[in-house]
């Protein structure tokens, strides 16, 4: 199954649903609507049909994850009754495909970590990232969904896109180990963990990670392809492309750390939660930085992943101004009294 979510206008403001895309019929399921009118025809009442409709298929994908079992029961029997709860694919408004509790990105690709290193940084990849699945924890606060536009923030000069493999939490889980860890995994989705690269330097010195470098934007859709539809990771094609232009094609291939090895690391000392998302980190020649090319005010950019489909950002035409940036202050030159 292929969950996603949707905006709906209505006289309280934007509500958010939970649907199933059917892209072969052109079509999305409002899964809650469909839910409470097979509900109806067992002679539920319409109030309660749809409280406990919208009770287990809420508009928050997190949230019913972790219904568990009974939100994936619902959601096939919901589609019972799709023709009556069904609207064109090409005409609603899509949201971030998750709603994720926890960011997590990850970097376990060697090709696109040798390129980076001889790229960008003109030295060897740190030994540390072939001893442990490294991953940073992002901001949950400025997910894009499919077809929304990226503000294109001022104080960079170099936007990068990153196509990533996001993995969908779909049970709580601590101290897990790689046999164990799939069995943790709901669904994957297409992550694109955006980059401002030109600061992206100055803040990795700092030593605190990734901040305003990521923090502007994650793409996270169309949606969720649930893990019984996935045979293997492995072997995913994708493919980039800007304005319709192809500018990459790759593969899920060349691991330094497994799927699940990343979850069962994360999990250590730590708890994956139902709807936690982690990036796979990007795929060979995956990002701008790799091929000498970056985003501009006005691009399109389509990521596209095999067993799921293609997320397509606008990037606004006008820059979004900080109202405020800091200034740098004076450096100590004076040497440090032990």
């Amino acid at each position: 199954m292929k969950l996603g979510r949707i905006a709906v206008p209505t006289p309280d403001g934007e509500q958010i649903r939970l649907v199933a895309a059917q892209p072969e019929q052109g079509r999305v399921i409002d899964l809650a609507r469909a839910y409470a009118l097979t509900l109806q025809r067992k002679a539920a009442e319409p109030e309660r049909a749809r409280a406990l409709a919208l009770a287990l298929l809420p508009g928050s994908l997190a949230a019913g994850i972790g219904g568990g079992a009974v939100f994936l029961d619902a959601a096939h029997a919901a589609l019972a009754a799709a023709d009556d709860a069904s609207l064109a694919i090409d005409e609603v408004s899509w949201r971030a495909a998750v709603d994720a509790p926890v960011i997590r990105d990850g970097l376990t690709f060697e090709q696109h970590i040798q390129n980076f290193h001889r790229i960008v940084a003109k030295a060897q990849p740190a030994r540390s990232i072939y001893e442990r699945p490294g991953y940073f924890k992002g901001t949950t606060a400025m997910s894009y969904g499919h077809n929304q536009v990226l503000p294109y923030p001022d104080f960079t000069e170099a936007l990068d896109w990153e196509l990533e493999v996001g993995y969908v939490v779909g049970k709580s889980g601590s101290d897990l180990t790689p046999d164990t860890a799939m069995d943790h995994l709901f669904g994957i989705t297409i992550f694109n963990d955006f980059s401002a690269r030109d600061i992206q330097g100055a803040e990795m010195a700092i030593g605190m990670g990734p901040q305003k470098c990521k923090d502007f934007g994650y793409g996270i859709g169309p949606w969720v392809t649930t893990m019984d539809e996935i045979d293997s990771i492995e072997g995913l094609r994708g493919q980039v492309r800007v304005n319709g232009e192809v500018l990459s094609d790759t593969k899920v291939e060349d691991f330094v750390y497994t799927p699940a090895e990343l979850l069962a690391y994360v999990s250590i000392s730590d708890r994956l939660q139902p709807g936690d998302l982690i990036g796979s980190g990007t795929m060979g020649f995956g990002a701008g930085v790799e091929i000498g090319k970056f985003l501009k005010p006005g691009d399109v950019i389509e990521l596209e992943l095999e067993g799921v489909g293609t997320l397509r950002t606008p990037v606004s035409t006008e820059r979004q101004k900080a109202p405020w940036w800091p200034e740098p202050r004076t450096y100590p030159h004076e040497a440090w009294v032990l």
